[in-house]
């Protein structure tokens, strides 16, 4: 028996030595540290109720791939690194189980130390249906990726030991169940699967009264918090002790007779603010007869999430009663070595340290749940989050819709399947209502998986009253929801404002730069505008700010910029996939966005668009002569036709005259009887690669496609081309593909 023993842990040694990383096109810094000798993921994974005794079960499992429906193997493929999923450089194995297939996870546990006590085994997250067995015995069974889970195993253990068997099925597209961006086969915005585990599987022991979650609701205005307990096996002799800790450090506490809701008033409160994150901690113990059957640390925050008028009457995002500006990226959470699993917290915050760092407030976590831990994280920094349900797969749209196509209608699900749809939403909510850093929910994203729609937005509103909720982020609105939401890339644009909903832009800019060397493909990456070098990254970054700070004064509330890093193909994030690079210097970015929140200029129409009132223009789609942007240039026998000009069907024209031919020129005149006292800006829309001249000299090149009307400003030799009296605008697009579109105006921005 003894040499046995020690054959096993020798083997167990070995394969912890020849545990290394899959193949993988990049890494970064923090996955190429880990190694299965050091326990990865081994912070305390849910801060939001804290035990001190607990076992991190991360680590070297066995695992096996079986057909469908096949027992139980006996055999084992390999080793596995938990809790990076299977797919992953991290977890050492690189594989991706098809849905005829499923993945099975092993290894032994030892909870023999808390005898006397409950013991809960708890996964963080799953994808997608997961059935656990413990000594051979099922013990339950959870279907969906992104919410954790816990079992009580007690009575499958023996002598405290037991055998952990976990099973996993992952249809991922070819099912109906919310999977975010996961495919099979991965291009364009669609990443790589994950399959089985991909948070921390843990153990902690608790006694047969224990408290099960906690919520906490601040409310500012009466200056007080409740606390809200999920528990069992208290009874109303049993007492209540809750120490609250003040950010100062100042400690103040109640005793009362047990009860599942309790408030806790304040003389003055320290409101939470992204600039100034306040914390509240404390600590719950719950006694009977002198005897401690329950003790936990967790903490709250006192913030007011809400919406309302400002001085001039435009919608506003408020928090704790004042409008605040919200900033920040779209957040894909994807990394090159650990798909959806940060390769550690440190990697996970450092994220958001950089977008603290160029002075951003918000983040929109897309269509992906964070391990608890990041929001912990978000609200110890002082990061807003606007967090999206992961979207259910298309069934009768495939799995991409494009601007402007064809996806008024609600995607068909069984009720079957939008009961599960519902039961994971709801799971989300459950999970994450705790913290305080989640400003609003958003439900669908765009035109995937939508159904049922407004039921929906009005269900999430009556089951959290205290966030916002969003209507679809882009596309199908369906006229509810506390907010408006514009996609519009590059952008900047927005929704009219509104007496009811709030508008906000909740995806613009995608500006890629590809960097050598920190490629998931040295080939065929993109942004919705690629640029070949920083600087020019820079200045069109800077372009877009410029453009969104008078949007602002029109009763924007809210940008979302696109994105936080560059993801697998797209180049288009601030970082690069691994992280070794941030494309944009940070001081000077926080000073660009700083800036957002000062005075708006004003913008003042100087040369109207078609987009209210049809303007005339000259137009021709045959080639003219070299001298044709110039105000001398004969255009007598060009058509005069009305603005603006395009194809049918394409997003946000406004056709006055049909466009279907590839090229078109146009000129116009104006009259000034002064000149511009501010900066002159080009309001267009264009599809596509457009190109003004005023008086001759080049004003802008328009290169791509906008979805939107949008305003840059108009280069320096234009600038001093204008001139009292008749001016001429000369414009030249082409038609590349897709939709087609241009319509041109001139505007002058004045500072406050």
């Amino acid at each position: 028996m003894r040499s046995s023993l020690v054959a096993l842990l020798f083997a167990g040694v070995a394969s912890a030595a020849d545990w290394k990383p899959a193949a993988t096109p990049l890494m970064t810094k923090w996955g190429k540290q880990i190694t299965p000798d050091k326990t990865p993921w081994n912070e305390y994974p849910r801060p939001q109720l804290v035990r001190k005794e607990w076992q991190n079960l991360n680590g070297l499992w066995d695992y096996a791939i079986t057909d469908k429906g096949a027992k139980p193997p006996t055999q084992w493929d390999g080793k596995i690194l938990v809790p990076f999923c299977i797919e992953s450089a991290l977890s050492g194995v690189g594989k991706h189980p098809t849905e005829k297939q499923e993945l099975w996870y092993r290894r032994d546990i030892d909870a023999s130390k808390w005898a006397n006590n409950r013991v809960i085994l708890h996964f963080g997250a799953v994808d997608w249906e997961a059935t656990v067995f413990v000594n051979g015995k099922e013990v339950g069974v959870h279907r969906g990726g992104f919410d954790p889970f816990s079992f009580d195993i007690t009575d499958s253990l023996k002598d405290g030991k037991g055998e952990l068997v976990l099973r996993v099925w992952d249809p991922t597209d070819t099912g109906s169940q919310p999977l975010g961006k996961q495919i099979r086969n991965p291009h364009g915005i669609w990443y790589t699967p994950v399959t089985g585990i991909w948070q921390t599987v843990w153990m902690e022991p608790v006694k047969e009264s224990a408290i099960q979650q906690i919520n906490c609701l601040p409310d500012i205005d009466k200056k007080e918090v409740t606390f809200q307990f999920r528990a069992k096996g208290f009874d109303d002799n049993d007492r209540l002790e809750i120490y609250v800790t003040d950010p100062k450090g100042e400690k103040t506490g109640i005793g009362v007779y047990f009860s599942n809701e309790q408030k806790f008033f304040f003389e003055s409160a320290h409101l939470w603010t992204p600039d100034q994150p306040q914390l509240y901690k404390f600590t719950v113990k719950i006694t009977r007869k002198n005897t401690v059957l329950e003790e936990v640390d967790s903490y709250f925050a006192m913030r007011k999430v809400s919406y309302g008028p400002d001085e001039n009457g435009h919608l506003r995002l408020l928090l704790n009663n004042k409008p605040l500006f919200h900033i920040g990226p779209l957040d894909q959470g994807w990394w090159p070595d650990g798909l959806l699993t940060p390769p550690s917290e440190e990697a996970m915050r450092y994220d958001l340290e950089v977008l603290k760092k160029i002075g951003m407030n918000m983040v929109r976590k897309h269509i992906k749940v964070e391990p608890a831990r990041y929001y912990y994280d978000c609200d110890r920094m002082g990061l807003l989050v606007w967090q999206d349900m992961p979207s259910a797969i298309n069934r009768t749209k495939k799995h991409f819709i494009p601007p402007g196509g064809k996806a008024d209608a609600d995607d068909q699900f069984t009720a079957e399947e939008k009961k599960q749809f519902r039961h994971e939403l709801k799971a989300m909510i459950d999970h994450l209502k705790f913290f305080p850093s989640i400003y609003c929910w958003v439900p669908f994203n765009e035109g995937w998986g939508q159904h049922d729609v407004n039921p929906t937005l009005k269900w999430v509103k009556e089951y959290d009253p205290t966030r916002l909720v969003n209507g679809p982020s882009g596309w199908e609105d369906r006229g509810y929801g506390d907010m408006k939401d514009a996609h519009i890339y590059p952008g900047p644009g927005m929704f009219p404002t509104m007496k009811d909903r709030v508008s906000v832009l909740g995806e613009f800019g995608g500006l890629g730069l590809p960097v050598k060397g920190h490629l998931w493909k040295d080939q065929g990456n993109w942004g919705y505008r690629t640029y070949k070098s920083e600087e020019e990254l820079r200045t069109n970054y800077h372009s877009l700010m410029r453009r969104l700070h008078p949007l602002i004064g029109k009763g924007l509330a809210a940008a979302v910029y696109t994105q936080t890093t560059d993801v697998e193909i797209e180049v288009n994030g601030f970082l690069t996939y691994d992280r070794e690079m941030m494309k944009l210097d940070i001081d000077e970015t926080a000073k660009w966005h700083k800036a957002l929140f000062g005075p708006p200029p004003v913008v003042k129409e100087l040369v109207p668009t078609s987009e209210t009132t049809a303007q005339t223009w000259k137009i021709t789609m045959y080639p003219p002569a070299a001298e044709w942007t110039k105000p001398e240039f004969d255009d007598s026998k060009w058509a005069e036709k009305k603005g603006g000009f395009g194809a049918k069907g394409t997003p946000g024209a406004v056709i006055g005259t049909e466009w279907t031919s590839k090229d078109i020129w146009l000129r116009r005149n104006f009259e000034l009887k002064e000149l511009p006292k501010g900066e002159v800006l080009v309001r267009f829309h264009c599809d596509e690669d457009g190109e003004v001249f005023i008086n001759g000299e080049k004003a802008a090149s328009l290169p791509g496609y906008t979805t939107n009307y949008v305003e840059v400003p108009i280069l320096p030799a234009a600038a001093k081309a204008l001139k009292i009296g008749v001016n001429t605008i000369a414009v030249k697009a082409k038609n590349a593909g897709g939709g087609q579109y241009i319509d041109v105006g001139l505007s002058v921005e004045e500072k406050k």
